[in-house]
């Protein structure tokens, strides 16, 4: 019986030894290379330029006068104009955002509506300004949302997802 509970403690105690090891840290004597990732900048006019839409009738001029760039909008049934502003976000993704274009459907975020119906829902702020995703010469506009966040942006196309894809160079008039 001595043996069986020696060997056990034995066991045991090799057993928490091993766990208590530590991996052994292995130190140069090179000093790291610094690396630096600087974010690419833009051309100052890479913006600049004619966009159509493949889908619709719908085209964008963006220009840039002194140190803003202005938009001039074209669809089927309007011409709008306006400022546009160039920004890139903390993930490095380019956005122009076209100001001053209130969307023409909003019906807001659903998930939170209480499930009694018979109250009127308080009028909505429609949105005004539309974001378009800039990569390669292609502007790209979420134009409707879904069931549970319902808007259209730009009635006149009736694709998801607009893509305005650049055919030159152009300037405001």
């Amino acid at each position: 019986m001595n043996k069986i509970r020696f060997s056990t403690l034995l066991s045991f105690y090799f057993f928490l030894i091993s766990c208590n090891q530590k991996a052994e840290k292995i130190y140069s004597n090179e000093t790291p290379k610094e690396t630096t990732i600087s974010p690419e900048l833009p051309a100052q006019d890479e913006v600049e330029g004619t966009y159509k839409a493949h889908g619709c009738d719908m085209s964008i001029i963006i220009s840039k006068i002194k140190t803003e760039y202005h938009y001039i909008l074209k669809t089927s049934i309007r011409t709008l104009k306006g400022k546009a502003t160039y920004t890139k976000s903390s993930t490095g993704e380019k956005y122009l955002v076209l100001e001053g274009i209130q969307w023409d459907e909003y019906e807001g975020d659903i998930s939170n509506e209480e499930e009694n119906d018979s109250i009127p829902r308080k009028e909505l702020e429609i949105p005004v300004g539309i974001d378009a995703l800039y990569v390669k010469d292609t502007l790209t506009i979420q134009n409707y949302g879904n069931a549970m966040n319902s808007y259209t942006k730009i009635s006149e196309c009736g694709l998801k997802y607009i893509q305005l894809i650049k055919k030159g160079k152009s300037k405001l008039l």
